[in-house]
């Protein structure tokens, strides 16, 4: 009896359970939140076809358009002069870079001079004899003669016969030997062609040159070349004597430059070709890096926008009644930060800046500046 009663309350209990975890579920009420459609705003812009400069960017370093490398064409001891032959230190023109000991040639120089003097002294009586008509001038000849100046020119023989006596008796000869000379003598001093300074010294005062020995470089101040390299798509539109702007590499310092040459051979490695543009200024320093800004040309009726605009290489993004829609475009020259667009009707609606996660179809509202607006 006692195990049918325990049955009963048993069942009863779990009856009860049921009953009430019914219960329970039953007075839960369950919420369902209503999802919140959300819509991007968008930056837009108004296309408006215009005249699109096509500007091709370039870089370098500057080169001094004058250049001269000293080089020693004789041999001797480097002497000191007036200035200390050290790079940075500048020169007028005409004034004396490099002096080499001459006094051992400087004296055979003289002796060859002593040799002519006596050649045209030893035939003066036979010419006041034979041709007194020319006696005259080379009487002068010799009254003029300095042993410490330039061998001056010898006087124009007038007669055949004049000129036969001469050379006969080695005049011709030796007067030539000697300006062969004097020639290689001048080559002991080096002089400034122009003003300028010196950039690079590889000798010092009291050093043996030798002949063929490279002394050091000289170049003009002020005067510079940017030798460019240009892709060949834009070689045939530029053109000598175009103005170029330059800038420095942090952008603080404008200088204004012109298109000099341009090479006619395209770089196979590359295939760019190089361009060569010539910018005066006493402020600039070899070897500074500048950036040039080509005018290669004009594209009519484009546009430039930014290059995170352009999806695929020919569509973008347009807004039409609120909705995101692609169309196709013509692009017709890259920079690394945008693009020239073709082929795009004026008053068309497009996206002026990046959106993430924009689709075609995708609402969204156009951003209104209201600070514009007020002020309308």
């Amino acid at each position: 009896m006692r195990k049918i009663i325990l049955s009963i309350l048993g069942l009863l209990l779990i009856v009860l359970s049921i009953f009430l975890a019914k219960k329970i579920v039953d007075s839960k009420k369950s919420y369902r939140p209503q999802a919140q459609k959300v819509v991007k705003t968008v930056f837009t812009q108004v296309v408006q076809n215009g005249t699109v400069p096509i500007v091709v960017p370039a870089n370098g370093n500057l080169v001094a358009k004058n250049r001269v490398e000293l080089y020693s064409e004789v041999q001797g001891v480097f002497r000191g002069g007036n200035k200390l032959f050290r790079p940075g230190q500048n020169y007028r023109k005409g004034a004396t870079i490099i002096k080499i000991d001459s006094d051992e040639y400087a004296a055979s120089v003289r002796s060859a001079k002593s040799n002519l003097f006596n050649l045209i002294t030893s035939v003066m009586p036979d010419l006041r004899l034979d041709y007194p008509e020319v006696f005259s001038k080379w009487q002068a000849y010799l009254d003029d003669f300095d042993m410490s100046k330039s061998t001056p020119p010898l006087p124009e023989m007038s007669s055949d016969k004049e000129k036969f006596f001469i050379s006969g008796r080695g005049i011709l000869t030796s007067y030539y030997n000697i300006k062969n000379l004097e020639q290689r003598l001048s080559k002991y001093r080096i002089q400034a062609p122009f003003d300028g300074v010196l950039t690079e010294a590889l000798v010092t005062e009291g050093t043996l040159v030798r002949s063929g020995q490279k002394l050091g470089e000289f170049i003009k101040t002020g005067i510079y070349e940017l030798e460019v390299a240009v892709g060949k798509t834009y070689s045939d539109l530029l053109k000598v004597g175009e103005l170029v702007e330059l800038n420095d590499l942090d952008k603080t310092k404008t200088y204004s430059g012109k298109v000099t040459r341009i090479n006619g051979r395209v770089d196979q490695t590359s295939q760019t070709i190089k361009a060569f543009i010539e910018v005066t200024d006493e402020t600039l320093r070899e070897g500074m890096y500048l950036e040039a800004n080509l005018q290669a040309k004009e594209e009519e009726n484009a546009i430039e926008i930014d290059r995170s605009l352009l999806l695929e290489n020919d569509k973008i993004f347009v807004v039409r009644d609120s909705i995101l829609d692609l169309i196709d475009v013509r692009p017709v020259y890259f920079t690394d930060k945008s693009v020239v667009l073709k082929d795009i009707p004026d008053g068309t609606n497009i996206m002026a800046k990046p959106l993430i996660g924009a689709y075609t179809g995708m609402a969204v509202q156009v951003f209104k500046d209201k600070s514009a607006n007020e002020k309308g």
